[in-house]
């Protein structure tokens, strides 16, 4: 069965919910190892940004430099061969996330 990793970067204080209604939607694609579910690897950092004068920011205001402790989010995929449930964990990261703009990248794995 093909996987993919999915990160994405949240603050810290929405990392939690983001996970638990990922993990609640896809049950049997997203964060499970083996016989474990629910497995996600998170690191903190600070993230920065600056929203444009058109940006609706849910965190700082438009035109001034932010910067916000957040996590690196890594997490597991499993796909049906067809990239529905990758897509599927895409879209349901876009609906539950803060941020106007998610920023997220999509790695397909290899077993060797």
């Amino acid at each position: 069965m093909p996987r993919f990793k999915l990160v994405f970067f949240a603050p810290v204080k929405t990392t939690s919910t983001i996970l638990n209604h990922i993990f609640a939607k896809h049950p049997n694609h997203v964060g499970k190892i083996g016989e474990y579910d629910q497995c996600a690897f998170m690191t903190q950092g600070t993230g920065q940004f600056r929203p444009t004068a058109n940006a609706k920011p849910a965190i700082g205001s438009k035109e001034q430099l932010e910067y916000v402790e957040e996590h690196r989010v890594e997490v597991l995929v499993y796909d049906e061969g067809d990239n529905e449930q990758i897509k599927a964990a895409v879209a349901e990261l876009k609906k539950v996330h803060p941020y106007e703009e998610v920023a997220y990248d999509v790695y397909r794995l290899k077993d060797f």
